[in-house]
Order: structure tokens, then sequence, then C-alpha cells
């Protein structure tokens, strides 16, 4: 199983790995991983040539569902890549109500008004109208966007810029 993948452009840090190089930006992708589409993959690649960007993904390939520990690994792992990102990456997926999503935009992004935050909702979400408030109470200055091209964009241009 390929858990730290090398191309041109960001790695891809995939859980349960810790094994990495840091970068100039550690963007974290939040969002539904279980019951909607393989969002995460279609994001990156949106994301080619940024080879100053680490990219965590929670997202596996399988999920071990007969290990007893694997989820308690999975929530760890969340946890630590999180409140270590420079940035986050917010994706509310169709397929599901996203309610560990529901947290991590609270507890990860709306609760850290410095956190370089980007935030999609898909087209076909049930919510959306609720994100949009949620998110603009606390954070008035993050655009939300319903495409993942438009959120590739937004990424794109964040570490573009100069320090």
């Amino acid at each position: 199983m390929e858990r730290l993948r090398r191309f041109e452009g960001p790695t891809i840090i995939g859980a349960p790995s810790r094994e990495f190089e840091p970068r100039k930006h550690q963007l974290f992708l939040a969002g539904g991983i279980s019951n909607c589409p393989d969002w995460q993959k279609n994001l990156i690649e949106l994301l080619p040539g940024l080879p100053n960007v680490n990219i965590f993904n929670p997202r596996r390939v399988e999920f071990p569902k007969d290990d007893p520990n694997a989820l308690k690994e999975q929530i760890e792992w969340e946890y630590d890549f999180l409140r270590n990102a420079s940035s986050i990456a917010v994706w509310f997926s169709r397929g599901s109500l996203n309610p560990i999503v529901w947290y991590e935009l609270g507890m990860w992004v709306n609760s850290r008004p410095k956190l370089p935050a980007f935030i999609g909702v898909d087209p076909a979400y049930e919510r959306p109208q609720d994100v949009i408030i949620q998110t603009g109470l606390p954070r008035p200055e993050i655009e939300i966007v319903s495409s993942l091209e438009d959120l590739a964009t937004q990424i794109r241009t964040h570490v573009s810029k100069p320090n």
C-alpha cells in the first residue's frame, strides 16, 4: 500500500502514514471519507506543480475494519495533522451529511480565525445554507465555493503568495 507518494508537485501523505518532510505549506483535506465520492483524489489532481506543499489526506484506500485499533489510529492521525496544518481545505460532499466534517469546520476552521481555510460545498450537498451561515458568522472573509476547481484555485492562489 502506497502511503507517501512523490511526484512533480505536492507530496501526498495518506493516513495512517506519519512520514514526511516538512514543507512551507501543510494542507489538510477535511471532508467526507465514507459514503461519498473520492473528492480528495479529484482535488489533488487539480493541484499539480505545487512543490512546496504537503497534502494530508485522511482517506485510506481500504480501511481495515477488522482491526480494533484502526478507528482510534485514524482519529488520532486526523487530530494530529489538523492541529499542525498551516491551512485546511474543507469539502462538503454529496452522499452524506458529513457529521465529522461539521466538527472539523467548528473546531479547526471557525475557532481559529487566523488559519487560512478554503471551503467548498458540492452542489448536491443537502444543507449548503447551513455551511454558509455557520462559516459566515465567525469567518465572513471566507468565500465558499461550489466546485473542486474553484477550491483548487483558492489553494493555488494561497500557496503561490510570497511571504
